[in-house]
């Protein structure tokens, strides 16, 4: 934090920024139209998808921003600088290994999206089996995986304003900044939907560019060269931990930390690919060869990342020392506490108003997402089948601005530990929707009721491990991601998540073996030639009708694309 009040510079260019962020917020209403659909059918798309109309540049941009978030920017540094390259540069390579999982997968999730109207991933799902029971907790998973991950660009905005000064022991003077922010966050939204974030993206990028080469012009320089800054994190990290007798972390993971390295990459990539915002992301590109574009040209964010993660080094060099508003030391803080003691005031600025644009961007995809989740597969599956389509935008925007606000109460009211605690838990608990999503985009073999099974047991399974994992140093439960893995012995430690997505999808299969020969499945409702749907002469695949030759009578019925309003239209 600044120790000598409020950096008057510093909050003066944070505030012209968020300014800027503003008024392109509430700008970005107006945008092309990409799918061209007559009247009102498509009021879903133009908000939470953007029309399905966004080519190269804008998706880049803007799942380049969806990706990596403030607490990306403010976390992996923080892990870096508190426990070395196991908790945080692991970040690096799962970024490299989820493009080519885009690359090939999102293509097919996009084109049957579009070939049926589906919005959300439980549209999808719902489709496929025909089961409004694994579509639920498909959309239930999505929606507490999200809220978390809300809150915690919540914590990386509040990381930015204690670091400048604007920390107060009053409650109400010290949450008052993020509640206006996060107020005006919800206003344009609301309006612009999607093409507020879109528009928003490309500043941040042009910010995120300036900010990491003038650090890294600098910064090695001052801090005499990248061998005497390695050779300060190797001396830290080896230090013992007072309170375990360990070391306090891995300058380089060695043999022993070779599985939870593997497995945390593998893992949090194959979480990404299914969060409900990446989803968002890509069905609001143009076509899917925007898609495998996108999946190519992304390496240039993993470059900054890995550059950006580099800072947690940097601020031991620096003798960096993050300490919050209450005096106690708080590693969130440190690349924010860098900018404020290493660089003039307003450079500080700059980069305190990239990190917090960096929450913004993400914070508006995901509270979009959620809400999609809300009204197509909630409000219109269980509340109101008959809506139109003009009723699931009101209840699409009315339940973004309600998930945003329950974000900033999550973060208000609650202790911000519990916030990390949750969040933990959502990576666990989205990567068990992998097998009813990416295996459903490939075969209709699992029966859906071994799915809802086998999700059940990788919940069931990865929150009672999660919690009986205890951190020694504060003796609290939820202490971590890694635990041993079953039946490779030699007490190997693995990410979590991805071994309760393993047990998932072994309990998966042996339901379904027993269960093919007893029950058939209903019909799906997609065809295999919905999966490599493209566009045709600058259009994008058409709509299918309800009378769809492969489109059973109960799917008509029953599932987003086949159960219309009204007011619908092709």
């Amino acid at each position: 934090m600044n120790r000598d009040g409020v950096d008057g510079t510093a909050l003066t260019v944070l505030v012209f920024f968020f300014l800027v962020v503003t008024v392109m917020g509430f700008v970005s209403v107006q945008g092309r139209r990409g799918r061209h659909i007559a009247g009102d059918a498509s009021a879903l798309d133009q908000w939470g998808l953007a029309d399905r109309g966004f080519g190269t540049a804008s998706s880049w941009l803007l799942l380049g921003g969806n990706i990596y978030t403030a607490y990306t920017f403010i976390a992996i540094p923080a892990a870096m600088y508190a426990s070395g390259a196991v908790s945080g540069f692991f970040a690096v390579p799962y970024t490299i290994l989820v493009y080519p999982l885009i690359f090939m997968v999102m293509p097919r999730l996009w084109s049957v999206a579009h070939r049926r109207g589906y919005v959300t991933p439980a549209d999808f799902v719902r489709g496929r089996y025909q089961s409004r029971g694994l579509a639920l907790a498909v959309a239930l998973t999505g929606l507490l995986a999200t809220l978390p991950y809300i809150a915690l660009q919540l914590v990386g905005i509040q990381a930015v304003f204690e670091a400048i000064g604007l920390g107060s022991t009053n409650v109400l003077i010290n949450d008052l900044p993020l509640a206006a922010a996060f107020t005006v966050l919800a206003a344009f939204t609301y309006v612009s939907g999607l093409r507020a974030p879109a528009l928003i993206a490309v500043l941040k990028g042009v910010l995120l560019l300036f900010v990491v080469t003038v650090a890294f012009v600098i910064l090695p320089e001052r801090l005499g060269g990248f061998e005497a800054v390695f050779a300060s994190a190797r001396e830290k990290l080896a230090t013992p931990d007072p309170h375990t007798g360990r070391s306090a972390g891995v300058f380089v993971p060695g043999t022993a930390g070779f599985w939870p390295y593997a497995t945390l990459a593998l893992g949090s990539a194959m979480a990404l690919m299914v969060y409900p915002h990446t989803v968002t992301t890509v069905l609001a590109t143009r076509s899917r060869d925007v898609i495998r574009r996108n999946a190519i040209l992304l390496p240039a964010f993993t470059l900054v990342l890995g550059l950006f993660a580099l800072l947690g080094f940097f601020a031991i060099a620096a003798g960096t020392r993050p300490v919050g508003m209450d005096g106690k030391p708080n590693p969130q803080l440190v690349v924010p506490q860098l900018f404020v003691d290493l660089f003039p005031s307003w450079f500080a600025g700059v980069a305190m108003a990239t990190i917090v644009i960096s929450a913004l961007v993400p914070a508006a995809i995901m509270s979009i997402a959620a809400a999609n989740l809300v009204s197509r597969n909630i409000y219109r599956e269980f509340v109101n089948p008959d809506a139109t389509p003009r009723q699931e935008l009101r209840v699409s925007k009315t339940a973004s601005f309600f998930v945003k606000f329950g974000a900033l109460a999550f973060v208000l009211f609650l202790d911000r530990k519990f916030a990390l605690d949750f969040q933990l838990l959502g990576g666990i608990w989205i990567l068990q929707t992998f097998p009813a999503i990416v295996a459903g985009l490939y075969t209709r073999w699992f029966h859906p009721a071994a799915l809802l099974i086998g999700w059940t047991v990788g919940m069931a399974y990865g929150t009672l491990t999660a919690y009986s994992i205890v951190n020694p140093g504060t003796g609290k439960h939820f202490g971590g991601s890694l635990a041993e893995i079953p039946f490779l012995g030699d007490g190997r430690l693995g990410y979590l998540a991805l071994t309760a997505c393993v047990l998932n999808t072994a309990v998966s299969v042996a339901v379904t073996l027993v269960l093919r020969g007893r029950s058939r499945p209903a019909r799906d409702e997609t065809s295999p030639d919905d999966y490599h749907a493209d566009i045709q002469n600058g259009q994008p695949p058409a709509l299918l009708a309800d009378d769809s030759p492969h489109t059973s009578e109960s799917s008509q019925a029953g599932s987003p694309a086949g159960r219309r309003g009204p007011d619908s239209t092709e």
